[in-house]
């Protein structure tokens, strides 16, 4: 008798680990009177970061003088936002509209795995972006010869390529775990700890590899562009008149502001301590480097651009 109550209890945890076969987003949820408002609001950033993304992808295309290194990063960048907004900003305006929340396990690993793809491609494009700068500044003279048109190839693929591994590793490795509710997810997109808080099963293996991915696509990316960026000032510092400091200090200026909008709440999302993990902080924190940045970059590197401004005069006058 004892045995068949065994029996039965394993098979009724071995039902409650595999029941669950998917998650509810509770997003806005708590905003009931909010909806429609909060509908309007992100489908207009969606369309505004396509559009001026877009046009920065174009207008790099079209202009003979942008045809420089420098650009083709930028533009590879803008198309990087296009991607990473849409993995998770679609999602959502959906959920607003039809206030369906749910999402199947494999949906949701899938947005998980591109979502931090693209994101882990930003934070090197971003040092890339850095380093060709460094060499612009500190060494003028080689950079046609350090940034060839295949350097810049190969940088770019790079940046795109160099976290794919890690990333279906780590997302195999999270949505392995047993899973048995409650699958209310206090997020608007699969995040990491917000699915790490669902999982039944030791979490203590994808909180170090979690870490991990922290340090290596976010710290030593930003370790290297504060690194450029103390060789560039130290060199700019240098120069003997005022207006060739000025307009060195333009050329990096549009970067680096969107080097700290990003990697600054992305860091203190990822590396802060777990204890200081509330929803409602992950989501505000989450909606800035997500969304917001993604709209205030083409603006930060149109608005202090006088070459990408002027090609936009010229495609409008047209």
């Amino acid at each position: 008798m004892a045995l068949i109550q065994i029996n039965h209890q394993e098979t009724l945890l071995d039902r409650n680990l595999t029941k669950l076969k998917e998650f509810v987003f509770l997003d806005f949820a708590d905003v009931p009177h909010l909806q429609w408002f909060l509908f309007a609001l992100f489908l207009i950033i969606y369309i505004i970061i396509l559009m001026c993304n877009g046009t920065i992808c174009l207008l790099t295309k079209l202009d003979p003088a942008l045809q420089s290194p420098m650009y083709f990063f930028l533009a590879n960048f803008s198309f990087l936002e296009i991607c990473y907004v849409s993995v998770t900003l679609p999602r959502m305006l959906m959920n607003l509209a039809t206030q369906r929340r749910r999402i199947v396990l494999v949906a949701c690993a899938t947005q998980m795995y591109f979502f931090f793809l693209f994101g882990c491609a930003e934070c090197l494009l971003l040092a890339v972006m850095a380093y060709d700068r460094y060499v612009a500044i500190c060494n003028p003279l080689h950079y046609p010869l350090v940034m060839s048109h295949r350097m810049c190839i190969q940088l770019v693929t790079g940046s795109w390529t160099a976290a794919m591994p890690f990333q279906i590793g780590q997302t195999y490795q999270i949505f392995s775990l047993p899973f048995c509710g409650p699958n209310k997810i206090n997020h608007f997109f699969c995040d990491i700890p917000p699915i790490l808080k669902l999982a039944c099963g030791d979490i203590f293996l994808n909180e170090i590899v979690e870490f991990i991915g922290a340090a290596l696509y976010g710290m030593v990316p930003f370790l290297l562009i504060l690194g450029s960026y103390s060789k560039i000032i130290f060199t700019i510092l240098k120069l003997p008149s005022a207006t060739s400091r000025a307009k060195a200090f333009s050329t990096c200026s549009s970067h680096l502001m969107a080097v700290v909008l990003f990697f600054g709440t992305a860091i203190i999302s990822y590396i802060r301590p777990k204890s200081s993990h509330a929803g409602g902080t992950d989501k505000m924190l989450s909606l800035f480097y997500t969304i917001l940045t993604p709209m205030f970059n083409p603006m930060i590197y149109t608005l202090r651009n006088k070459d990408v401004l002027m090609a936009l005069r010229k495609v409008l006058c047209k």
